[in-house]
């Protein structure tokens, strides 16, 4: 008899579970799912971070016997809540003179050049640059772990345009349908048919000065035609479900019943569509930075980084370090996505 219910007790809880909670019990079967998460997590630390890992600057330093912090000044700098003053503006932080000085692990800044370095040989992975230098100097590893910041911001802003495009368009072409899914099915459609890669790179070559923000505007805008078909999809199916019936009956108004009963039952399939678009948009920017056509060269990226190792075919590993990042980061946010999809099957529920 204990044994009956005890068994029964187990089979319930998880029919009686929320969709959330079924969710994440089905992510975390995923375990490279699980380990791309905390490898995103890792590198989100190192974006945030970063002027404290490679800096010229020093972190805390003593000088003139007053405590002065260079990298939080600079972070305030850079939000335009102070300016630096002519003298420290134009110094070079690692000849002056300190009582004593802590720097960060990599003593560069993804800027600085190193005058010191003449030969190839010079150039290669040492002790003073744990993963070398480019052609004219620029520390490698600075250059990644400021990377990052870029790398994460591309997928993130981009994919903000996309899903807010996609998913506005496709819950008016799947909850109203007649005319308006016509007219924005059409849309899809004209917009699937552009060669993508291509209309950015030329829409990149016609501006003189390109920036990062171009980048990620231009890719957003041409990757929410699959997150509006996701969400139309979704919303045609839910829309004719029973709760939203009694919804409409109640006469609760459309943006209530789109925003807080159609939305919400249909953006599941989104964030699938969402981490393999993050994947998508760091591999754009890559390969546009790689062709020379990215952001401008005082920006550098890992795919900037990439550029690099053309014009010096002997130096590997401006194509190993940053190849390798993007490979992991690219391949990171792909087994998010399969983990995803698979944890938000609602077949496997039962």
């Amino acid at each position: 008899m204990s044994t009956t219910s005890t068994t029964s007790s187990t089979v319930s809880t998880p029919r009686n579970e929320s969709y959330g909670a079924f969710v994440k019990r089905q992510f975390r079967k995923k375990k490279l799912g699980v380990l791309s998460v905390y490898f995103i997590g890792f590198l989100v630390f190192i974006a945030v971070f970063s002027d404290f890992l490679a800096n010229e600057k020093p972190i805390i330093a003593s000088r003139n016997g007053s405590l002065i912090f260079p990298v939080i000044k600079q972070y305030a700098v850079s939000l335009g809540w102070t300016s630096w003053d002519k003298e420290t503006a134009m110094a070079d932080w690692k000849t002056l003179q300190y009582d004593w000085a802590i720097f960060p692990p990599v003593a560069y800044s993804p800027e600085t050049t190193d005058k010191n370095i003449f030969m190839l040989q010079d150039r290669k992975p040492s002790g003073q640059h744990f993963l070398g230098t480019d052609d004219i100097g620029r520390d490698v590893m600075a250059g990644i772990i400021h990377g990052s910041r870029y790398a994460l911001a591309i997928g993130l802003v981009a994919m903000s345009i996309a899903l807010t495009i996609g998913i506005i368009l496709g819950l008016l072409a799947g909850f109203y349908g007649g005319k308006i899914d016509i007219a924005i099915s059409r849309l899809i459609e004209i917009v699937i048919t552009f060669p993508t890669f291509f209309l950015i790179i030329t829409i990149v070559a016609m501006v003189q000065q390109g920036s990062i923000w171009l980048i990620m505007g231009l890719i957003g805008f041409t990757n929410w035609t699959s997150i509006a078909r996701f969400v139309r999809g979704e919303v045609l199916r839910v829309r004719g479900l029973d709760f939203i019936t009694a919804a409409t009956a109640l006469g609760y108004s459309q943006p209530r019943v789109i925003f807080r009963h159609v939305l919400p039952n249909a953006i599941a399939p989104v964030l699938v569509s969402a981490a393999f678009g993050i994947a998508g948009a760091i591999l754009t920017e890559s390969a546009l930075s790689f062709l020379g056509f990215g952001v401008p060269p005082t920006v550098v990226t890992w795919g900037s980084v990439l550029f690099r190792a053309r014009s010096s075919t002997a130096s590997w590993w401006l194509a190993v370090y940053p190849g390798m990042m993007i490979f992991l980061t690219v391949s990171a946010y792909n087994l998010i996505g399969d983990a995803l999809r698979d944890a938000t099957d609602p077949r496997l529920r039962n």
